[in-house]
């Protein structure tokens, strides 16, 4: 059974700097695509920054240039480096797989629970 479970998430002045980590268990065959998505109270959870199986970056428009998306396939890890958050930064980060379980097998998207990121001084 595939798991993914964040870490690092918590308070952070603006300005400063926040890495969040997603550690993924269990077995899988391939991945597709790696991601972090938040969510802020009232709002739908949105795209911040995703990583294509060839290591290819991608970022939502409000994040360019201060956060960057990076992933370690020997230790089944990926993580979302935050530079300069804003108070606009804060939500819920959820971390997100496409992987195959199999060759030739139908893609499948696995969600971590969530962690609070708070940008506030």
């Amino acid at each position: 059974q595939v798991q993914l479970a964040e870490s690092g998430g918590g308070l952070v002045q603006p300005g400063g700097s926040l890495r969040l980590s997603c550690a993924r268990s269990g077995s899988i065959f391939s991945i597709d695509y790696m991601a972090w998505y938040r969510q802020a109270p009232g709002k739908e959870r949105e795209l911040v920054a995703g990583i294509t199986s060839d290591g290819s970056p991608i970022y939502a428009d409000p994040v360019k240039g201060r956060f960057t998306i990076s992933r370690d396939n020997a230790k089944n890890m990926v993580y979302l480096q935050m530079n300069s958050p804003k108070p606009e930064d804060t939500a819920v980060y959820y971390c997100n797989v496409r992987a195959r379980l199999r060759f030739g097998g139908q893609q499948i998207a696995y969600w971590g629970p969530g962690i609070q990121v708070t940008v506030s001084s």
